[in-house]
């Protein structure tokens, strides 16, 4: 997979999009007998705990981390398919949820999402006409230009007009992902989730999509977080990266100084398993010991201290704050950890 040529952030000092102390967190259902034997009222789910980020118009911002540590909940949150426990998405300035709100249209035309699986996300009884037709809907368009409008969509990612009245069995798995861009970008969209986009496809169908979506965002200006657990994929396309555990970022940095100088245990290990990018490492690869504690009953302290090889009395007892690095070279770096900021 070629590298990124332009990893800078686009300079623009006005954020598109900001979360606030975000929380998501879902209770767990249980009859009263599991909830006395558990000795609790109600078992939570601390999918996402306290996230605090920004996303800036042109910019791609990678999510990283390991499966179940959230980054699916924190990106259907922040397009407003959940509503925050606690926290608030703040919209080109604007709070997602309460008082002087983004109307759901309004969001709806202006943030949309890819969803992970292309085979579960369209509408097996509808065609492509109808399955683009109802975010074309969304964004006002009339009756009499819509078939236009749906064939221009199309083609522009790299389907034929004749696929139009066909349906999602139809199509391969990189035919049905372009269908879905195409949906999203039907309401002529600012912001665009990505979750997982090339988790079911192959490389080179893989490589398509993101050189389709590179050129998309280049055209139309769009910014995306582009959640993967791939830190190759994430490399390639992200202008910056935040690396997620347990429901909160460890690090966030722009993408070649966090690949060249992780500073995070966490960080640290993930590239070390990735050979495209041992060039930046030069020891031996980092095992993770032990299995990702439950989000129902997280860790006292900093959440990787179980698992990590630095751990200090205070990461048993103090949670870290994700702070700015305070190294000259290091601006725009950030970490949540005591090794790095004590």
């Amino acid at each position: 997979m070629p590298v990124a040529t332009n990893q800078k952030t686009p300079e623009n000092n006005r954020p598109l999009l900001v979360t606030e102390n975000l929380k998501k967190h879902f209770i767990i259902e249980e009859s009263l007998l599991a909830k006395y034997l558990a000795g609790t009222k109600d078992r939570v789910v601390r999918a996402v705990d306290g996230i605090n980020m920004k996303i800036f118009p042109g910019e791609t911002l990678g999510l990283v981390g390991e499966s179940g540590c959230g980054k699916s909940t924190l990106g259907r949150t922040v397009v407003g398919l959940y509503e925050p426990t606690e926290g608030n998405v703040r919209f080109q300035d604007k709070p997602l949820w309460g008082q002087g709100s983004i109307s759901n249209m309004i969001l709806r035309r202006q943030a949309q999402i890819i969803f992970q699986n292309p085979y579960s996300s369209l509408n097996p009884r509808h065609t492509v006409r109808q399955i683009i037709g109802v975010a074309l809907d969304a964004r006002g368009t009339k009756s009499i230009d819509k078939e236009a409008e749906t064939v221009g969509l199309l083609r522009r990612v790299g389907l034929r007009s004749d696929h139009i009245d066909r349906y999602p069995h139809q199509f391969s798995g990189g035919q049905r992902q372009r269908i879905g861009i195409a949906r999203a970008l039907a309401t002529n969209p600012m912001f665009i989730v990505a979750d997982e986009p090339l988790s079911s496809l192959d490389v080179s169908v893989q490589a398509q999509i993101i050189n389709l979506l590179e050129g998309l965002q280049e055209e139309y200006g769009l910014s995306y977080l582009f959640i993967t657990h791939d830190l190759r994929v994430a490399y390639h396309i992200s202008h910056r990266v935040a690396v997620m555990y347990l429901g909160q970022i460890v690090e966030i940095a722009e993408t070649d100084m966090l690949y060249k100088n992780p500073l995070h245990p966490y960080t640290q290990a993930l590239l070390s398993a990735i050979p495209s990018v041992n060039a930046f490492h030069r020891g031996e690869r980092i095992i993770i010991e032990g299995t990702v504690p439950t989000p129902i009953n997280p860790p006292k302290g900093c959440r990787f201290h179980t698992r990590c090889k630095y751990s200090m009395p205070i990461c048993e007892e103090k949670e870290p704050q994700l702070l700015p690095v305070d190294i000259s070279e290091q601006k725009g770096h950030s970490i949540r950890c005591h090794l790095h900021l004590s």
